[in-house]
């Protein structure tokens, strides 16, 4: 039966429990019914977890989301707050500004109009940029003082000239005009509002907040050494941010003395494709090579890592990964589309956990041990995830409500004729062609809280995906058979016989190579999958190696022995409607894999990746929904896709080795 993605709707989303898929609820639905203090609700619910991880289920979050609180997003037109940012995250209705509309859709409208999520998510973050948090909205205030400053009435104006000169006073440029943002941001009392808007948004057990912001370091225009801060609570200390320090180990130090309140943290770095070799460089950021203690401190401060959203992704590039015939998607090569090349060693995700198995072969520590998270960077507090509401932009949108039109509609598919513009500091623009859907996080945890979304994260037991509810679950360990996968009790013997992703391997007996449980599932309103693979990286000498291996093929196709690669998957996309069908592809894939050039001596990180059949790009949505031709610069069709944390393994002397360098550093 044909699948029209412009028609999808919301559906119960599936668990895999017990060896089957259950259709069931991702958490329990229950509403305040205004009994008693939502925040001590609240108290209750967390101190309540249920504790056996067997019990685990899936839910499907936003880690990375700006409102009007951050200083771009202001610039840009946003004017949806946090409070608005979390009622949309969790699938209610929210009115859209007329202003918004005007300067990020290019509608003309004087009355507000409603948008709402295809889904909604489970748990969110908003991680508005700390630097002058909520400092420029001031102005949208006559009367407030920043409004009525030289500084601050050159910013009111908005657009890309206001981006600039709020970017530059970020970075130390204009100290008078530094002095009226801060007293902005002060009169702003940002914090605060970010906090009442996670307690007041808060429902345990349907949906939960997290309190967080992003800490903004760019060591040069485009480039990316950002992460955001993520709290297990919902009360923390004013935000560190790049105006206190640009170096990555201050924030970790800053963090590691919060952590020491009693109050646990983590950081998540985002858009490595875009931190030009520097997230997963051999150095600090002094230029030394990282010892010991840097990997430590950065292991305990990150344990995940982003690896896709609208400004690319960033597991790994053709370029890095020649044998990966998967590896060239969604890629943002440049750090200003036209303007600077990124570079790409030290900037993604696969390299940066083959980097860290050498570091730790030298140091006895691993800073690159991540796990993986997906989220949206939009900045226009709409946290959309499917192909149909993504508008070439870091922001979302409702396309029945609020479509993008005219110039806009023409610039963002390419068909306008003219060269990309030009910014006020002589970069050109981001080509929207190249900006992608959203990505979300999926977590395994006991239930919808707090405490059990912010430990699932702290462990790692995590997946990502492009966007579509794929679930994927992924065991490792020295015994497992596919005669496992009959047993009705598989999962609970899965974790007590071994460990899930985002773990370490542990200890085997002589002449065993570990085996892996993988299962996934398809969207439920969405497509079928084509494959599930499990990547390889390998410690060799003094570099690493990768390797893809098809572990489980939909459609009875098989790996070709001479090749080693499997047949495509029949693409069922038409152009003209924009509609593909189920036809091909399986709803779900399960398999258990034994890796077959095991080396007991090599520590490996092993990850899973789910790719699904063909499916309309955005870009080719967009066109036929306008009814304009498809844009040439961009690919019609998309494999929408998951990616689970890694399990790691560690030889018995690296472990021994790492264990003294810990005592030692």
């Amino acid at each position: 039966m044909d699948k029209i993605k412009l028609a999808r709707r919301a559906a119960a989303p599936m668990v895999l429990a017990a060896g089957a898929l259950v259709l069931a609820t991702g958490a329990a639905r229950s509403r305040d019914d205004g009994a008693a203090p939502q925040a001590a609700k609240a108290a209750a619910a967390d101190a309540a977890a249920p504790d056996s991880p067997a019990d685990r289920r899936v839910f499907y979050g936003e880690l990375h989301l700006h409102t009007t609180l951050s200083f771009d997003a202001w610039t840009f037109g946003t004017k949806v707050t946090p409070d608005q940012a979390y009622k949309f995250a969790r699938g209610e209705t929210v009115m859209v500004s007329p202003a918004q509309l005007g300067a990020e859709q290019g509608m003309t409208t004087d009355e507000a109009v409603p948008a709402k999520r295809s889904w909604p998510l489970d748990f969110a973050a908003v991680t508005d940029h700390s630097e002058f948090l909520g400092a420029v909205a001031q102005l949208d205030d006559p009367n407030s003082g920043f409004s009525k400053s030289d500084f601050g009435k050159s910013l009111k104006a908005g657009g890309r000239g206001a981006f600039f000169r709020a970017a530059a006073v970020m970075h130390g440029g204009d100290s008078e005009a530094a002095g009226e943002m801060k007293a902005a941001a002060q009169a702003a009392d940002g914090w605060a509002v970010e906090t009442k808007a996670v307690r007041d948004n808060y429902q345990p057990g349907r949906f939960t907040t997290l309190l967080a912001y992003e800490w903004t370091s760019s060591p040069g225009h485009g480039i990316h050494m950002h992460r955001n801060v993520i709290f297990e609570k919902d009360h923390a200390p004013a935000p560190f941010t790049s105006v206190d320090s640009t170096r990555p180990e201050d924030l970790w130090a800053f963090m590691d003395g919060v952590r020491k309140t009693g109050l646990d943290l983590l950081a998540i770095p985002h858009n490595s494709n875009l931190s030009d070799g520097l997230d997963f460089d051999w150095n600090n950021s002094d230029g030394r090579p990282i010892d010991a203690a840097y990997a430590l401190q950065r292991a305990r401060n990150e344990p995940l890592v982003e690896i896709s959203q609208v400004k690319g992704t960033s597991e790994t590039t053709p370029e890095l990964s020649p044998s990966d015939e998967f590896a060239g998607f969604e890629i943002m090569d440049r750090i200003y589309a036209g303007e600077t090349e990124a570079k790409q060693n030290g900037s993604y995700v696969r390299q940066g956990w083959g980097r860290g198995l050498v570091i730790e072969s030298k140091t006895g520590a691993n800073p690159f041990k991540m796990g993986v998270v997906g989220a949206s960077d939009i900045h226009n507090g709409l946290s959309t995830s499917e192909e149909e509401q993504t508008p070439g932009a870091s922001m979302g949108f409702d396309p029945r409500t609020m479509p993008v039109q005219g110039a806009a509609l023409k610039r963002t598919l390419g068909l306008d004729g003219d060269a990309l513009s030009v910014r006020p500091n002589g970069q050109r623009e981001n080509d929207p062609l190249q900006m992608s859907s959203a990505a979300i996080t999926g977590v395994w945890a006991e239930e919808n809280t707090r405490p059990a979304i912010f430990a699932a994260l702290k462990r790692k037991e995590t997946f990502a995906t492009s966007g579509t509810r794929i679930r994927v679950r992924m065991f490792g360990g020295w015994s497992f058979a596919q005669a496992d996968l009959k047993r009705p009790d598989w999962i609970r013997r899965a974790y007590a016989a071994g460990v899930p992703m985002g773990g370490d391997l542990p200890a085997a007996g002589a002449g065993k190579a570990p085996s892996f449980i993988v299962q996934a599932a398809k969207d439920p309103t969405g497509a079928n999958l084509d494959r599930v693979q499990i990547i390889k990286v390998w410690l060799a000498g003094d570099g690493y190696r990768e390797k893809v291996f098809d572990v489980a093929l939909s459609d009875g196709r098989a790996v070709d022995p001479k090749t080693g690669k499997a047949p495509a998957v029949r693409n069922t996309v038409d152009l003209k409607t924009g509609r593909y069908a189920n036809s091909v592809g399986a709803k779900v894939l399960t398999q258990v894999w034994t890796d077959p050039d095991f080396d007991p001596k090599a520590p490996a990180v092993y990850y899973a990746r789910v790719i699904e059949i063909p499916t309309p790009r955005w870009t080719t949505l967009m066109a036929l929904r306008n009814h304009l031709p498809l844009p040439e610069k961009a690919p019609a069709t998309i494999q929408e896709r998951a990616w689970t944390s890694p399990i790691w393994y560690d030889p018995p002397k690296t472990t021994a080795a790492r264990a003294a360098s810990r005592r030692n550093g």
